[in-house]
């Protein structure tokens, strides 16, 4: 078949793209290539497709799909900002909703091809810079990282493209470490591990190569995107026995990435200080707003929002897992978000523990219960 020929009849089904009769020819179409380097198919046709499917006018199966987001750039492009833009207008009240949404936009299954992970990737940091870094859209990409990792561990041996390919410009071994997932460890290796990446990171970050702002932003993205260890290292601190200052520096490093004028230093400073308060707390079965309140005023007072982030991912952790914690922590919680409007923020990281709880199958019933019912108030309020 002649390529003026397959041109001609991607045009003539221009009109006809949402009738069902179609279908087969469409997938037809999507996955024939003619043998020759050049786009045979009419990008007019291509873009029809691609908004029939994100409308859900027309269902083809996945292989037609992502043969349709390889060969057309602009329509790959189209049906990431749509998931983004479907995501963000909607009320989630939780992360199974957010990854239910997100494996029916075809794009973390579509991901395991690199060239097509490395376009979203983009997209997503770009989403990020343009939202000056939202909680919910960080939210966003950890989840479709999570669901792109399983996809790629489903992928059959012989289909599977390595980790590099994905990554190709990050330290290999920082990147082997991240996309462990904190389930197929056990609980006791958490810390080791964490303390691994936290090293890695530091030596990274510290090396003089890493210079430039774009650098040091490419570096701080990729943890970002395996913020579900960030979760887990915020947790282990405050209901673990675990060497504070790695799991800290990590934190210090996530929330402080620049460390112009010592900014990162002072940071992990007062983490330390705040985290030896709470550590104090922790055994104390009966707690008051004001214990709390003592050990954090300084730094939630403070105008370094770097500082207030950290600590609230703390003590977030604090309220959920200390033995009094769970007793103040519907009006400690009330308190913060009404008065520094952080109510997105400890939203998401609600939403993230739920999640995480839920799906490594952790027996943690009062935790399970008393963010159950902080997500409720928040959601409402949100």
């Amino acid at each position: 078949v002649s390529a003026s020929r397959v041109n001609a009849v991607s045009l003539f089904c221009l009109p006809l793209v949402t009738l069902p009769d179609l279908t087969p020819l469409l997938e037809a179409l999507l996955l024939y290539h003619g043998g020759i380097s050049e786009e045979i198919l009419s990008s007019e046709f291509l873009e029809a497709v691609n908004d029939a499917l994100l409308k859900k006018k027309i269902s083809l199966p996945e292989s037609a799909v992502y043969s349709l987001w390889l060969r057309h750039l602009p329509s790959l492009e189209k049906a990431t900002l749509h998931l983004l833009d479907q995501l963000l207008s909607i009320q989630l009240n939780s992360l199974e909703e957010v990854a239910c949404v997100i494996k029916d936009s075809l794009l973390p299954q579509a991901a395991s091809h690199p060239a097509i992970f490395r376009t979203v990737n983009e997209i997503f940091k770009n989403a990020l810079l343009e939202t000056g870094g939202i909680a919910e859209v960080m939210t966003i990409i950890q989840v479709f990282m999570q669901l792109f990792l399983q996809a790629h561990q489903n992928e059959n041996k012989q289909h599977k493209f390595p980790l590099k390919s994905y990554f190709p410009y990050h330290h290999q071994p920082l990147v082997t470490a991240l996309i462990r997932r904190p389930f197929e460890l056990p609980t006791a290796h958490c810390s080791q591990h964490l303390k691994h990446i936290s090293n890695m990171l530091k030596t990274l970050v510290e090396d003089e190569s890493i210079s430039s702002f774009d650098d040091l932003f490419e570096i701080w993205f990729l943890i970002a995107c395996f913020g579900e260890w960030l979760d887990i290292a915020a947790e282990q601190l405050v209901k673990a026995a675990v060497e504070p200052d790695a799991l800290l520096w990590l934190l210090a490093f996530y929330y402080c990435p620049q460390n112009e004028d010592q900014q990162r230093t002072q940071t992990m400073v007062e983490a330390q200080a705040v985290y030896k308060d709470l550590t104090m707390l922790f055994s104390h079965t009966v707690l008051s707003v004001k214990d709390l309140e003592a050990a954090v005023h300084s730094l939630m007072d403070t105008e370094k929002c770097c500082n207030q982030h950290l600590v609230t991912h703390l003590l977030t952790n604090f309220l959920l897992f200390s033995s009094g914690g769970h007793t103040i922590a519907q009006k400690f919680i009330c308190r913060i978000t009404e008065t520094t409007d952080k109510s997105k923020e400890v939203c998401s990281l609600l939403m993230r523990t739920a999640y995480r709880i839920n799906h490594n199958g952790e027996e943690n019933q009062r935790a399970v219960k008393l963010l159950n019912e902080l997500l409720q108030k928040l959601t409402v309020k949100v």
